[in-house]
C-alpha cells in the first residue's frame, strides 16, 4: 500500500512537536515557567543582560563627572596654579643649567690625553731575523734551508706576534769577488726570484713585512770588499740599483751591515732617500748594523747625516758575557741602558744581543738568563731584534761558536728535528725539548713566554712609546737588580724588575709614582702565580725578572 501524502502543514507541525519535546534547559531562549528559587516568572536571558548593562552605565555616569573646558581654564587661571607652574619651570631650567655647568667643569678639570706620536710599523713590535736562510727550513731534502722552506713556516712566524722579518743576504756573492757579485740575483742554493716573490706574498697575507739584507760581500770579513766605500763608485751605483730593484719587488725595507766601514755616512743619506720614495701603502725602513760596542761611537755614525731609521749593534754583548760578576750585572745593565738612551737622543734605538759574535743566548747561562734577556729587550724603548731559535732557546753546537756554524732550527723530534727530509746519519738523532713542537702550547715554555712578551710589546701604549725612567735607585741598594718604569699618559704603567744575580734578592721599591701594590703580568719563573704583589719586601728568585703593571690614577 502506498503511504498517504504528507502536506507541508503537517511537516511544520512535526517540527514544533520535536522542539517542544527538547529539554527545557537546552532551548535557546526559554527558561522554566517560574524560577525554582523565587517561584516568580523568569525573563529571557537577553533581557536580563540588557538590564544589567544599562544599570552599570547609569552607575558609571553617576560616579564620574569631568570638568568642562571652561571650568579647567578657570581653575588653571587661579593664582595658586600660576605660581606652581612658574616654580616648576624655574626648577627645571635651574637643574638643567646645573648639570651643564657640572659637565663643563669635569671636562675642563680632567687631564687631557696626549697626542699619540707618529710611529711606523717597525716601531710597533719586534723584528725576527733569519739571516741564515740555509739553516731555517729545507724544502728540497738536500740539507740546505731555502726560500720555499721559509714560506712553509709563515704560520709559525705569524704566531710569534712580530711585525716583520729580516732575511738574508740572499744574493750571489762569490767571496771577495766584486765583479761576480750580483746584488739583484738570488743565490740558486737558496731558491729563485719567483720563490722569493712567493715568500713576500705569504708574508703579506699574515700581515708581516719583509726586510732584505743587502750587505754586499757577506761571505767575507770585509763586507765592502776592503776598498773604502767613498772611493768605490761602482759598488755605490750597484747598491743603489739593487735597493731600487728590491723595493720595486715589494720588500718593506733594506738592511746593511758593518756601516762603520763606509767611510762616508752621507752614503746612507742617498740610500735613505731611495727607501722614502717607495713609501706608498706603508713606509720602507732602512736598518744599519754596526759592530761598534760603545754608545758614543755607535751614534756618532749618525751625527752628521739623516742616517737610518734603526741602528742595531753589539752593544749589549758586554752585558751577556759569562765572565762578568753576577752581583754587578744589575748595576752594569742600568748604566749601559741609560748611556745608550742618552746617546740616542731623538733617534730610534734597536736592541739585540748580537748572536753573530757572542753566540746563542742560551749558551751563556741557560733558560733562566734567556728569559731575562727577552724581557729586557721587549720592554725597553726601541725595536727589539730576535734571531731565529732564540725564542725556543736553540743551543750552539758543542765547542763551536755560532759565528762558525749555521745552527739548524729545530721544529720537532722527527728526522733531523723537522729541518730536512734528507737522509739522517746513524746515531745522530736525540729527543729534545728545545723544539717548536715541544714548546708550542706549553704555558711554561720559553716559546710561550716569548710570544706573550711580543704580544704585550705590540699593543700596550706604555711599552710602545712610553717614557723610560730608571727606578733602580728607588729601591734598596741591590747591585744585581735593575728596575725601570715605562709610562705613557693615562694608560697602564709597566714596571720591570730584573734580578741578574744568581742569588735570591728581596727589595723594596718606594716612589711617589708607584702604588703599594701592583699586578704581576709576567715572570721569567713559570711557576710563579699571577697575582697582586706588594712593592714592600718584593722577593725575586735567582735570574728572575718580573713585569709588573698598575693603572693610572688621576
Amino acid at each position: 500500500m502506498s503511504s498517504p501524502a504528507v502536506t507541508p502543514d503537517v511537516e511544520l507541525d512535526m517540527k514544533d512537536v520535536e522542539l517542544n519535546e527538547m529539554e527545557t534547559e537546552k532551548q535557546p531562549m526559554n527558561a522554566a515557567a517560574s524560577s525554582p528559587l523565587t517561584g516568580s516568572p523568569s525573563e529571557k536571558n537577553g533581557a536580563v543582560m540588557v538590564k544589567v548593562s544599562e544599570e552599570k552605565d547609569r552607575e558609571a555616569a553617576a560616579k564620574f563627572t569631568g570638568l568642562s573646558k571652561e571650568e579647567l581654564l578657570e581653575v588653571a587661571s587661579t593664582p595658586a596654579w600660576v605660581r606652581t607652574r612658574w616654580a616648576l619651570l624655574i626648577l627645571f631650567w635651574l637643574g638643567w643649567l646645573g648639570m651643564l655647568a657640572g659637565a663643563v667643569a669635569i671636562i675642563v678639570q680632567a687631564p687631557r690625553c696626549k697626542d699619540l706620536p707618529k710611529q711606523e710599523w717597525w716601531q710597533k713590535g719586534g723584528l725576527y731575523r733569519i739571516q741564515k736562510v740555509e739553516a731555517f727550513q729545507d724544502s728540497a731534502a738536500d740539507g740546505v734551508g731555502d726560500l720555499a722552506g721559509l714560506k712553509q713556516r709563515m704560520d709559525y712566524l705569524s704566531y710569534l706576534k712580530v711585525k716583520g722579518l729580516v732575511i738574508g743576504p740572499l744574493h750571489v756573492n762569490p767571496k771577495d769577488d766584486q765583479a761576480r757579485t750580483n746584488l739583484r740575483e738570488v743565490d740558486s742554493t737558496l731558491g729563485t726570484l719567483a720563490e722569493f716573490r712567493d715568500v713576500l706574498q705569504a708574508a703579506k697575507k699574515k700581515s708581516l713585512k719583509v726586510i732584505l739584507d743587502l750587505t754586499p760581500n757577506y761571505r767575507s770579513e770585509s763586507p765592502w770588499f776592503g776598498q773604502p766605500m767613498d772611493q768605490n763608485y761602482d759598488l755605490q751605483e750597484k747598491m743603489k740599483e739593487a735597493i731600487e730593484f728590491w723595493l720595486k719587488e715589494g720588500v718593506s725595507g733594506i738592511q746593511v751591515g758593518s756601516v762603520e766601514s763606509l767611510n762616508d755616512t752621507q752614503i746612507l743619506d742617498s740610500w735613505k732617500n731611495l727607501t722614502e720614495q717607495y713609501a706608498d701603502d706603508h713606509a720602507r725602513v732602512l736598518i744599519a748594523v754596526t759592530r761598534k760596542q760603545d754608545a758614543q761611537g755607535i751614534f756618532s755614525l749618525l751625527n752628521e747625516t739623516a742616517g737610518v731609521d734603526v741602528l742595531t749593534s753589539e752593544y749589549l754583548a758586554g752585558l751577556a758575557k759569562s765572565d762578568q760578576d753576577d752581583a754587578k750585572k744589575g748595576e752594569t745593565a742600568s748604566q749601559m741602558i741609560k748611556n745608550y738612551i742618552r746617546a740616542a737622543g731623538d733617534k730610534w734605538a734597536g736592541w739585540s744581543l748580537a748572536r753573530t759574535s757572542s753566540g746563542y743566548l742560551d749558551a751563556f747561562r741557560g733558560e733562566q738568563l734567556l728569559r731575562l734577556y727577552h724581557m729586557l729587550l721587549y720592554t725597553l724603548p726601541g725595536t727589539p731584534f730576535t734571531d731565529y731559535g732564540d725564542e725556543i732557546g736553540l743551543r750552539d753546537l758543542p765547542g763551536q761558536p755560532a759565528a762558525s756554524s749555521a745552527i739548524r732550527m729545530q721544529w720537532d723530534n722527527s728526522a733531523n728535528f723537522g729541518f730536512s727530509k734528507e737522509a739522517q746519519q746513524a746515531g745522530s738523532q736525540a729527543t729534545s725539548n728545545v723544539t717548536v713542537q715541544a714548546q708550542r702550547g706549553n704555558k711554561d715554555s720559553v716559546l710561550t713566554f716569548f710570544q706573550q712578551l711580543s704580544d704585550l710589546r705590540g699593543k700596550e701604549r706604555s711599552l710602545l712609546h712610553g717614557d723610560f725612567s730608571d727606578f733602580s735607585e728607588a729601591g734598596s741598594s741591590i747591585p744585581g737588580v735593575f728596575s725601570y718604569l715605562r709610562v705613557w699618559d693615562q694608560n697602564k704603567r709597566f714596571l720591570a724588575v730584573l734580578n741578574f744575580g744568581a742569588q735570591e734578592s728581596t727589595i723594596t721599591i718606594a716612589h711617589p709614582h708607584l702604588p703599594p701594590e701592583v699586578t704581576l703580568e709576567l715572570s721569567t719563573d713559570p711557576s710563579r702565580e699571577k697575582t697582586q704583589l706588594s712593592l714592600q719586601g718584593l722577593k725575586l728568585g735567582p735570574l728572575e725578572g718580573l713585569l709588573l703593571s698598575f693603572t693610572y690614577v688621576a
